[in-house]
């Protein structure tokens, strides 16, 4: 079964302290539904557009499990902690293999 992978890019964020409640209630949320952190993004090198945003990659056993986990009660809840000001590009990928 191929693997499921959230990949989160952030092209603007004016207030990087206000994730740090989504963070919290986030992580949970991943570790809960069986998600692995495989990223932060804290070196980026851009090359093409040379645009260095914050990445973050997630991976869970299936892209089942990472559709379920976004969708859980508790990853819904961190949601609403996301705050005002950030902006997002988020997918839900399935691996290859």
């Amino acid at each position: 079964m191929a693997k499921g992978y959230w990949v989160s890019v952030y092209p603007a964020n004016s207030t990087p302290e206000g994730l740090a409640a989504y963070d919290e209630l986030a992580r949970s949320a991943v570790q809960a539904g069986g998600g692995r952190l495989l990223s932060r993004g804290a070196r980026v090198v851009a090359r093409e557009a040379g645009i260095t945003q914050r990445v973050i990659l997630i991976e869970f056993a299936s892209f089942e499990k990472a559709v379920a986990a976004y969708e859980s009660e508790a990853y819904q809840k961190a949601l609403t902690a996301f705050p005002v000001g950030v902006e997002r590009d988020f997918r839900i990928i399935e691996g290859i293999d």
